[in-house]
């Protein structure tokens, strides 16, 4: 029973982070939000590895048998977290970029090969 309450929390804290991040992407207290994320995750690791025998003791207060299996439930979050948030800034890029070519192409249209030759010929 205990074992999964963790479970649902791990799965409830995946999902909020995926929420939060996909709908709060270019607001400032996202970013902080994550850099926050980010530094507590720091200090809960250091932590971690000076004190691992407390590790231990709150997987067992969370129900999970070891602290190294809490410590891999988080780190999977992490990664996943971290990999969603690549993906995303990359597509957002490949959107930027897209724009970026459409209003270059927009501002100066290039001329086929023999409009350019018709012109050249039509001057002299």
């Amino acid at each position: 029973m205990i074992a999964t309450l963790v479970q649902l929390l791990l799965l409830a804290a995946t999902l909020v982070l995926a929420f939060y991040f996909l709908t709060n992407r270019r607001k400032a207290r996202a970013k902080a939000g994550v850099k926050l994320g980010f530094v507590l995750f720091i200090i809960a690791a250091v932590w971690a590895v000076l004190r691992p025998d407390d590790l231990t003791v709150l997987a067992n207060w969370l129900g999970v048998d070891r602290g190294t299996d809490l410590l891999l439930y988080v780190v999977v979050i992490a990664f996943l977290f971290t990999t969603m948030s690549t993906w995303i800034r990359f597509r957002e890029q490949e959107l930027r970029y897209a724009r970026l070519a459409r209003a270059v192409a927009l501002q100066s249209p290039v001329l086929p090969a023999h409009e350019v030759a018709d012109e050249e010929t039509a001057t002299k």
